[in-house]
């Protein structure tokens, strides 16, 4: 097939448009339910959010799309790999591992968190928040996609696959859900799961980076129950930045990094604050994730 012929069939693909109506009833209902899990102002910034990284993508996903259609062009499994029902399984699995592994370095790289921070700085746990999208993080999100194509896979099938996700997680993000059967909850993401990753708790931090399935987050230890009778999940960032000034919501991370590059003299030091983990310090307390539950023993 031709590279017009898929821009074409792009150009046609109408699941996220058709999604929008539903995530839209989904937060009326939702409001109509429970009114005290929304605030006004930051609904606004999570409508405001998905609209500017929808506008960022624009050129990342055209150009990704581009990327993916040539090297499935070059894949010695093209012509195997399909559209059989099969081969959707399997790009499930194989989106959703992708998947992980562009959230989790979200949240593990400092100039990656910078663009993925957006999503997390509301203090409400709702379906609103599910649409506050990160911005910055749009630009380097296809890179986790690559290798994808040349395991036969052709980008429509992909574009139609990373949809189906962001519908499915857009769900997980409530209080109105508890704790689904543990089967589902061994294998899927789900708002339980999604609660925690959404906290701000030490317990809690940088957890559960699943998109459908919670079995990448249990294989590779960033998995973590949530313990209601322990300790309720608390949402928002670490420190908040309790601003509903959409601009400074979408850009306050990368400023903070510049400040610290311009405060530190090694470039070593430069460095570790653009690409080490979020609260990393070369001249005070360590404070990320990982150090602060070992020294809490969790």
């Amino acid at each position: 097939m031709l590279l017009t012929e898929y821009i074409q069939q792009l150009s046609q693909d109408k699941l996220l448009y058709f999604a929008l109506p539903i995530f839209f009833v989904g937060m009326l209902i939702e409001y109509r339910i429970a009114k005290e899990k929304y605030h006004g102002k930051d609904t606004g910034v999570s409508l405001l959010m998905m609209v500017f990284s929808a506008i960022v993508e624009f050129i990342p996903k055209i150009l990704a799309f581009i990327a993916f259609f040539y090297l499935h062009e070059i894949s010695p499994l093209k012509d195997i790999v399909q559209r059989q029902w099969w081969a959707w399984v399997l790009l499930l699995f194989v989106d959703d591992f992708a998947y992980y592994w562009f959230h989790r370095l979200n949240h593990e790289v400092r100039l990656f968190w910078a663009g993925h921070v957006p999503h997390h700085s509301s203090v409400y746990m709702n379906l609103g928040t599910a649409l506050r999208q990160g911005v910055g993080e749009r630009i380097h999100k296809f890179f986790f996609w690559m290798l994808i194509p040349l395991l036969g896979f052709d980008p429509l099938m992909m574009f139609t696959m990373m949809g189906v996700s962001l519908i499915y997680q857009f769900f997980v993000h409530t209080e109105l859900v508890d704790k689904l059967p543990k089967p589902i909850e061994l294998i899927f993401n789900t708002p339980s799961h999604h609660r925690v990753h959404h906290a701000s708790n030490i317990r809690y931090l940088d957890c559960n980076h699943a998109g459908i399935l919670i079995i990448w987050d249990r294989m590779f230890g960033t998995f973590s129950e949530e313990l209601k009778e322990v300790e309720k999940p608390v949402y928002g960032l670490t420190i908040n930045i309790e601003t509903f000034n959409p601009v400074k919501v979408a850009t306050h991370e990368y400023a903070a990094i510049w400040k610290d590059v311009k405060r530190a003299d090694r470039w070593n030091d430069k460095l570790n604050y653009i690409l080490n983990s979020p609260g990393w310090t070369h001249d005070g307390e360590d404070k990320r994730a990982k150090t602060l539950r070992k020294k809490m023993n969790l």
